[in-house]
């Protein structure tokens, strides 16, 4: 069984309860953990009431605000997290952004100041949040983990300069799991198969695609969001403690096919 009691984990890029962030943060508080949950901001404050509507539920009195494309809100958060906890256990980082029409269109259509806004987005925000993690980590054997997907590896139908992005973040947790292993730090990344989320909705065709998976697949069959938590939980538990630097690919197996 795992057994995350005693630890702290902050779950970053909670949207709304069919998110995966959010079965992330389910399946780590029934393993024991105690969550915080990091929100991106609105104007109207309702991604604020959503996140601490779901906090509730699991018991959680720990909920940022954070655009992670901003390093003093960044800093912020994790001076929150400081005063709170002192200490963090497990970072989860479940966040990607693009320009819509850059998904949609050509990778060779994408403009300059959209590739860097996508992948400052979607990967710098991973190192950045590593960074800061790290020093609430020392002496604790913490675990990172990111989620990608297989658009990374292949060249997948409307997903272009997001392919691009989570190439480039499979690489950093590369990176950031030989630099911090010395401290006693895993940084991995799980790639699920397709799951519909809110986020889901900026690719064209995606009901077709999932149906698609879903005959293809040696499970015949998706994954749900509480399958990619669970796997996330066993990341971050002492069952896991010898894995870094990986993507676990949690697909009904459709990455062989």
């Amino acid at each position: 069984m795992i057994d995350l009691q005693q630890r702290r984990a902050m779950v970053m890029g909670v949207a709304n309860d069919r998110s995966i962030a959010w079965g992330i943060a389910e399946s780590l508080s029934r393993a024991g953990a105690e969550i915080a949950l990091s929100y991106l901001p609105d104007e109207r404050g309702r991604a604020q009431r959503r996140a601490e509507k779901l906090a509730e539920s699991i018991g959680s009195k720990l909920v940022i605000g954070c655009d992670v494309t901003e390093d003093e809100q960044v800093e912020s958060m994790f001076g929150q997290i400081r005063k709170q906890w002192e200490s963090l256990d497990i970072l989860v980082h479940s966040i990607a952004w693009a320009h819509v029409e850059d998904l949609r269109g050509g990778i060779s259509k994408t403009p300059r100041d959209h590739f860097a806004a996508a992948n400052d987005a979607s990967v710098y925000s991973f190192i950045a949040v590593c960074r800061h993690a790290s020093r609430l980590m020392e002496g604790r054997s913490g675990s990172m983990v990111t989620v990608t997907y297989l658009g990374s590896q292949r060249a997948m139908p409307s997903y272009n300069i997001m392919g691009v992005a989570k190439a480039g973040l499979e690489s950093a947790v590369r990176y950031l799991a030989a630099e911090l292993g010395p401290a006693g730090i895993r940084v991995n990344a799980v790639s699920p198969g397709p799951v519909e989320t809110l986020a889901s909705a900026a690719f064209p065709d995606f009901d077709r695609m999932l149906r698609a998976s879903a005959e293809r697949t040696p499970l015949r069959r998706n994954v749900t969001t509480d399958e990619v938590g669970d796997v996330v939980a066993f990341l971050c538990s002492d069952l896991a403690r010898g894995i870094t630097g990986q993507v676990v690919y949690v697909d009904a197996g459709y990455n062989i096919t």
